[in-house]
C-alpha cells in the first residue's frame, strides 16, 4: 500500500512538472494561452486547466500542443534541460557577481 501511494504522489508530481514545462514553453514562446488553443484546436479553458493542474492531458492532446508550440514532446517530459537550465544560470549569476 505504501508503495502505491509513493507511487502515486510521484506520479502527480510529474504530471504538474509537465504541466509547467508546457507553460514555460509557451510563455518562452511568447503565445497566449488563447493564441495556443487556437493553433492546437483546443479551448482556452481546456489550456488553462492543463497548465494549471487541473485536468491532465492525453498523449493526442500533447502531442497538438506540442505541434503548436513546434516542439519536440520530450522537452516537456526531460528534467534534466530544465536541471542544466537552472545550474547554467547559477554559475552565469556566480561569474556576473566576480567580473
Amino acid at each position: 500500500m505504501i508503495d502505491y501511494i509513493e507511487n502515486k504522489m510521484e506520479l502527480e508530481t510529474q504530471v504538474k512538472q509537465v504541466a509547467l514545462r508546457l507553460k514555460e514553453e509557451r510563455e518562452k514562446a511568447r503565445i497566449s494561452q488563447m493564441d495556443l488553443s487556437f493553433m492546437a484546436g483546443l479551448s482556452q479553458n481546456h489550456v488553462f486547466c492543463i497548465e494549471t493542474g487541473k485536468r491532465t492531458p492525453n498523449l493526442y492532446t500533447i502531442l497538438k500542443l506540442c505541434n503548436a508550440l513546434h516542439i519536440n514532446p520530450a522537452v516537456l517530459f526531460d528534467p534534466l534541460d530544465q536541471d542544466r537550465r537552472k545550474a547554467r544560470e547559477t554559475v552565469i549569476n556566480l561569474v556576473s557577481k566576480y567580473i
